[in-house]
């Protein structure tokens, strides 16, 4: 497998280290591309959850492309390791969180700041994304005001989910790539 890269912004070119073993799953260029194209300007100046943030790839993708915080979230000490060292390279250190804290878990508190964005993208095939999402229903204080909730998952985990207060306004597939988004009905 080639090594990710930082795809647009001021870190554009920049490659980030990868989490030793096969625990994460990076996203591809061409879905961050597009991901990212959808999210366009819009993503300036905004806050951005990255739950199961394995490299850290998306949430140094929205630091490069204007975004004015990003708190990284990852169980996995390997992965924790990895989002510092690639915040270094890209020298956005001072822009971000890091926390080694189970999402779920975290989710079920108040929330200490609201985000433009929470971005998913969980171990496969466990209805982790699920979870997520009705974690975020319930707890609506993690999102500010017109906020998003992107979920990526492989298509084959998709099921409509029936939630309060969160809807389904889109999806985009890109191969074995499914990007689902949600904002507050």
């Amino acid at each position: 497998m080639s090594g990710i890269r930082v795809i647009g912004g001021t870190a554009k070119g920049r490659r980030l280290n990868q989490v030793p073993g096969d625990t994460t799953r990076p996203i591809t260029d061409r879905v961050k591309e597009s991901l990212f194209n959808i999210l366009g300007t819009d993503l300036r100046g905004g806050t951005f959850l990255d739950l199961f943030a394995g490299t850290g790839g998306v949430g140094i993708e929205a630091l490069s492309r204007g975004a004015a915080f990003v708190r990284f979230l990852d169980l996995e000490p390997r992965a924790i390791q990895t989002i510092q060292s690639n915040l270094k390279i890209t020298q956005f250190e001072n822009k971000a969180e890091v926390l080694r804290v189970d999402a779920f878990k975290l989710l079920e508190r108040p929330a200490d700041r609201a985000f433009d964005y929470i971005y998913i993208a969980p171990p496969q095939y466990k209805e982790l994304w699920c979870r997520s999402l009705e974690g975020i229903d319930a707890h609506l204080d993690w999102l500010a005001e017109e906020a998003w909730v992107i979920v990526q998952i492989d298509p084959r985990e998709y099921q409509v989910q029936t939630l309060q207060h969160l809807i389904e306004f889109d999806q985009r597939r890109y191969g074995n790539t499914l990007l689902v988004f949600y904002r507050v009905q």
